[in-house]
């Protein structure tokens, strides 16, 4: 969790509400930032460095150019686990089809699950988003998570006392190698 407030704090990181006067504006200037969160042979989470895409080809979406790979001069290529793809979306909207076929493609490279003290962790995909109507002052109000090995699309809202509350939302069932369909719950 402590990834969402740093993320989003990121210049341009979210656009506000949709409903909001200066939000096609914002929406123009808007980044979208990512990350690894990756687990390391000395049973550490760490988190790689952000990165962002300067040039955005499509207007109607934002993405963020995430290396496949993290380079820890501390470990072995081999030795580390991806565990985490996170990225923040400019305003609280579910994830996109390139989110979904990213986070597959993935776990193609780097397996479904990552072994860690706590168990198996399988590789996931999070998009954090403020519902905030000030964008220089963004809260984090929440994620959306996609689990590739379960197919489930999960909403994630803070709940109380540093606490979250999910809500699975959707399953994604694969019809063949190249489509879906999405079964909201």
């Amino acid at each position: 969790m402590a990834a969402c407030p740093l993320i989003l704090k990121q210049p341009q990181a979210t656009a506000g509400r949709p409903s909001d006067q200066e939000f096609p504006l914002r929406w123009r200037l808007s980044k979208e930032y990512c990350a690894w969160i990756y687990y390391t042979p000395d049973q550490q989470f760490e988190l790689s460095m952000l990165a962002t895409s300067a040039v955005q080809d499509d207007s109607r979406k934002r993405s963020c150019a995430l290396p496949p790979v993290v380079k820890d001069s501390r470990h072995p290529p081999e030795s580390l686990g991806y565990v985490f793809i996170l990225h923040n979306h400019p305003f609280e909207n579910e994830l996109s089809d390139f989110d979904i076929r990213f986070a597959v493609a993935m776990a193609d490279v780097h397996g479904l699950t990552v072994n860690t003290r706590m168990g198996a962790v399988p590789l996931s995909i999070i998009a954090f988003f403020s519902t905030g109507h000030d964008a220089t002052q963004p809260t984090c109000d929440g994620f959306f998570q996609y689990v590739p090995s379960t197919g489930q699309i999960i909403r994630w809202v803070p709940r109380d006392k540093g606490r979250w509350k999910s809500q699975q939302i959707a399953t994604l069932r694969w019809l063949d190698d190249t489509n879906y369909r999405i079964q909201r719950q």
